[in-house]
C-alpha cells in the first residue's frame, strides 16, 4: 500500500467534487507533503486526530488544486535535472510545484534547486 498515493488521490477526488474537507490516514510523509502544500496555499489547513487506534488527518481544502498526482517510480533527481522533470509534469513555468524528498527534508523543486541539492520526486501539484 502506498499511503501517500492514497492520500493525494483522495484529496484530488474531494477537490474535484467541490468538498470542503477530506480525511486521510496519518504518517510522517503525508504530514510533510501536506505542510509543503499548505505553505504554497494549495490547502488551507490540516489537523491530526485519533480515531480508535489510528491517527487521521482532517484537511481543509483551499479550492486551488487543478491537478495533483504522485510520481511513480520515485525518480532520483540531480541538481541539474529539475528542469527536465518540470517540463514533464508541470504544464507551465511558475504554475505548479514538484514535491521532492531530499536529505534536508521534503521541499519543492525550487527550494531544492536554490539549495543545490538533489533528491527523489514524490508528487506534483498545479
Amino acid at each position: 500500500m502506498d499511503v501517500l498515493a492514497d492520500a493525494l488521490n483522495k484529496i484530488k477526488l474531494y477537490e474535484g467534487l467541490g468538498k470542503y474537507e477530506c480525511t486521510v490516514g496519518s504518517t510522517k510523509l503525508v504530514k510533510s507533503v501536506l505542510e509543503v502544500m499548505k505553505k504554497h496555499k494549495y490547502i488551507e489547513n490540516y489537523e491530526e486526530y485519533k480515531e480508535g487506534k489510528f491517527n487521521k488527518i482532517k484537511i481543509s481544502m483551499a479550492k486551488r488544486i487543478n491537478y495533483l498526482g504522485v510520481i511513480k517510480p520515485r525518480y532520483a533527481v540531480g541538481v541539474n535535472d529539475y528542469q527536465r522533470y518540470e517540463a514533464r509534469y508541470i504544464p507551465s513555468k511558475d504554475f505548479g510545484i514538484l514535491i521532492v524528498s531530499t536529505p534536508e527534508g521534503i521541499m519543492t523543486n525550487r527550494e531544492a534547486r536554490a539549495k543545490k541539492i538533489g533528491g527523489r520526486l514524490m508528487a506534483y501539484v498545479y
